[in-house]
């Protein structure tokens, strides 16, 4: 029992876990403005009352392309505001934070070529390098 509790109040456990319901409120909020708003503008545009009841049948089977419709739209907002609010702002701090990696090579001071930094001589001069 020790291992589950511990498995649980693991840090990464519980940030997932809170991800994941604020995710799903997200979600039902994107919908909406998609279902509410998004969608009754487009109908709008395209002269159709009801956009999301949009059907058309085949064999007597219905198709519902409004309702996929309306699904798409609220799938690209969501990797939209995802995209713009989550993962550029994050890769510019990483970004920000991460320290340059030192430098491999030096100029040599006699003849100007890059040699390695802890050469003790030039490899095309052969002049002996101060450390």
């Amino acid at each position: 029992m020790n291992g589950f509790k511990q498995f649980i109040l693991r840090g990464n456990v519980v940030d997932l876990a809170v991800g994941v319901v604020i995710g799903a409120a997200f979600s039902s909020v994107v919908n909406s403005i998609v279902k509410d708003f998004v969608t009754p503008l487009i109908s709008a545009i395209a002269k159709v009352p009801d956009f999301s009841n949009q059907f058309f049948t085949l064999n007597g089977s219905k198709f519902m392309y409004g309702d996929f419709l309306n699904n798409l739209i609220s799938f690209l907002i969501d990797a939209a505001v995802i995209y713009f609010f989550i993962v550029l702002p994050i890769n510019k701090l990483v970004q920000f934070n991460k320290k340059p990696p030192p430098p491999e090579t030096k100029k040599c001071p006699e003849c100007l070529s890059d040699i390695p930094v802890g050469a003790k001589r030039c490899s095309q001069c052969t002049s002996i390098l101060e450390q």
